[in-house]
């Protein structure tokens, strides 16, 4: 078994008290015996108001669905990133956070050596008691096929605390390898903090590139981003890399929100985000999908809209937060799922489920929670606008999950630190 630099397996998840309410989720997923699921509920809580934040029927059946090792011979250090290019070569890409991209045969189950197709573990910054820095994201071109561009999210070792978003292209000498003379600097972003740097990259249907950034680090939103229009942090930035303009790498679209707001960047496509941890759009309804990790009290998962503030700090979840917190606004987008951490405390979100090997799944958003290691799936109607199924999957062992990805077909993979790579599978 080929073991690829593995080290120390944490990541710092939310922590903090033990709630005094309880959410919607809890609710859905409980009923109304919701308050014994919570371990510190107060006798205080005004249950009749708790469920007042909209708990229509959701189902809960149990899945038919396990898991197993996808590739049971295979470690690699950290894998923070999986994905497909699109370019019809079946490839499956594993990126350690550490700084090394591999290529897997998905078909492939024995695999036990991958291929190199990027090495520039000398450019990235990564520390185990700093496990929010590294290489963080990855996207491949729409036309990677043809232009051989990919982009990556990463913590510079130029200098501390630097993220830095960067073009690549594959080698012309040998397309399966990527060039590292290639690297063009298309957006750097200074952290005040290693933590909470977000760092997911995807490209929407539109053709452009979404950037998920946190709201600096530390706790609390102590740097004051979360509403601060004026910074890039805590937002979701979209951005053209295909139209460079004489200023800088990229250009702005011009239908992005902010264009004519003053004071504000014109890249920020949303904001009001604590620290998106993997977002992913659904290629059925075309859906951006966010999970935002929280601070003491809620883990998130939010649809993303165009100019929509997402609370944070005034909120979290559907909440208010600190001594400026804040009710229900109509300024404020809520989210569409939320649970206590009674339940979990750090969410990983996924991705909604397109593949073909597993029906039960179909159209599911699967998501877990690194520190609980639980794993669940949510159903979101298009007509009612809401959840109506939320699944636990019964698993034998929890799984610290710290992403998740899909192959060429849409089938789900994910991770965990200790280096390996799951996948679902039907229940026997």
């Amino acid at each position: 078994m080929l073991r690829i630099r593995r080290r120390a397996l944490g990541r710092s998840g939310s922590r903090g008290a033990w709630g005094l309410v309880l959410s919607c989720g809890l609710l859905a997923m409980f009923g109304t015996n919701a308050a014994t699921a919570a371990r510190a509920i107060s006798d205080d809580v005004d249950h009749t108001k708790a469920a007042a934040c909209g708990n229509p029927q959701v189902e809960t059946t149990a899945l038919p669905v396990d898991i197993q090792r996808a590739f049971p011979n295979l470690e690699i250090g950290r894998p923070i990133l999986i994905q497909h290019a699109g370019d019809d070569s079946g490839r499956l890409f594993i990126a350690s956070q550490y700084g090394v991209i591999y290529t897997i045969d998905p078909t492939d189950s024995a695999v036990s050596e991958p291929k190199v197709f990027f090495d520039f573990e000398e450019a990235v910054t990564y520390k185990d008691r700093e496990n929010e820095e590294g290489l963080l994201g990855m996207a491949f071109h729409p036309q990677f096929k043809d232009n051989g561009k990919f982009y990556l999210f990463f913590t510079s070792s130029e200098r501390p605390r630097l993220s830095a978003i960067s073009q690549f292209t594959v080698s012309a000498s040998d397309p399966t390898r990527a060039d590292r003379s290639s690297e063009v600097r298309i957006l750097d972003v200074p952290q005040p903090a290693w933590n909470h740097n977000g760092g997911t990259l995807e490209f929407g249907p539109d053709g452009y590139l979404y950037i998920a950034l946190g709201d600096g680090g530390a706790a609390n939103d102590m740097f004051r981003n979360g509403q601060n229009l004026g910074t890039l942090m805590g937002s979701i930035l979209r951005i053209d890399v295909d139209r460079p303009t004489a200023e800088q790498p990229y250009s702005i679209p011009a239908d992005n929100p902010f264009v004519d707001t003053p004071g504000a960047r014109p890249e920020i496509w949303a904001y009001g985000l604590r620290n998106v941890w993997r977002m992913a759009f659904d290629p059925a309804t075309k859906h951006l999908w966010a999970a935002d990790v929280g601070q003491d009290l809620w883990e998130e998962i939010n649809l993303i809209e165009k100019g929509g503030n997402y609370g944070w700090n005034k909120r979290e979840g559907m909440h208010p937060f600190g001594k400026d917190g804040v009710g229900p606004s109509a300024d404020l987008i809520d989210p569409i799922w939320e649970y206590h951490h009674d339940l979990g405390k750090s969410i990983t979100g996924g991705v909604v489920y397109r593949g073909s090997a597993i029906p039960a799944l179909q159209g599911v958003y699967l998501y877990a929670d690194y520190v609980t290691g639980k794993m669940w799936g949510i159903r979101y109607d298009e007509a009612q606008k809401r959840v109506v199924a939320h699944h636990e999957f019964p698993l034998e062992g929890n799984v610290p999950v710290i992403t998740f990805g899909t192959d060429h077909s849409g089938e789900v993979y994910f991770s965990d630190p200790a280096g390996r790579i799951f996948k679902f599978v039907p229940r026997s």
